[in-house]
């Protein structure tokens, strides 16, 4: 293999490791629980 071809392949890897990792950060941010809105319809009420 060429150096580039590897330099590519760990580029690759790199970006795609640090996807799924700020994937999987976001995922874990996601609270849990109700939420209550109030807005011009009145108050609405929902479980996540």
């Amino acid at each position: 293999m060429t150096r580039n071809l590897v330099s590519l392949i760990i580029a690759v890897l790199a970006v795609t490791s640090i996807a799924l990792g700020y994937r999987l950060y976001q995922e874990r941010q996601k609270t849990e629980g109700v939420e209550i809105h109030v807005g011009d319809h009145g108050i609405s009420i929902e479980q996540k």
